[in-house]
C-alpha cells in the first residue's frame, strides 16, 4: 500500500463521517506537509485533520490574528474543535496537554 492509501484508510477509519471533499483537504495537508513526511499513516492523518478542522471550523485564526498565542488561542477553540471531531466520527479528542496533537503542519 502506498503512503496516500495508507494515510486515506487511516483518515477512514479516524473520522468515518468525514465528507469526501474534507477528506481530500485533509489527506492533502498530510501529504504535503513536511513535517509530517517521516510519520506514520495514522499519525499524519490525526494531525492533519486537527489542524484543518481548527482552522476551517473554528475561530483559531481570529483569536491569533487579535494577538492571542497559539496555546491560548487553541484553549478558547477547544470545545469546538472537539465538536467538529465528534461530527466527523471520530472517538478521538484533542486535550490541552502540552504537547498533545502538535505539529507544525500549519
Amino acid at each position: 500500500m502506498n503512503r496516500r492509501d495508507a494515510v486515506a484508510a487511516a483518515l477512514a477509519i479516524l473520522a468515518p463521517r468525514l465528507p469526501d471533499f474534507e477528506a481530500d483537504e485533509v489527506l492533502g495537508r498530510a501529504l504535503a506537509s513536511p513535517g509530517l513526511h517521516g510519520a506514520g499513516p495514522e499519525t499524519a492523518a490525526w494531525l492533519s485533520l486537527v489542524a484543518y478542522a481548527r482552522h476551517a471550523f473554528t475561530e483559531y485564526d481570529s483569536y491569533l490574528d487579535d494577538g492571542y498565542d497559539r496555546d491560548s488561542a487553541r484553549h478558547f477553540i477547544l470545545d469546538d474543535l472537539n465538536a467538529v471531531l465528534a461530527g466527523w466520527g471520530s472517538r478521538r479528542r484533542v486535550t490541552e496537554e502540552v504537547g498533545a496533537d502538535e505539529a507544525d503542519t500549519e
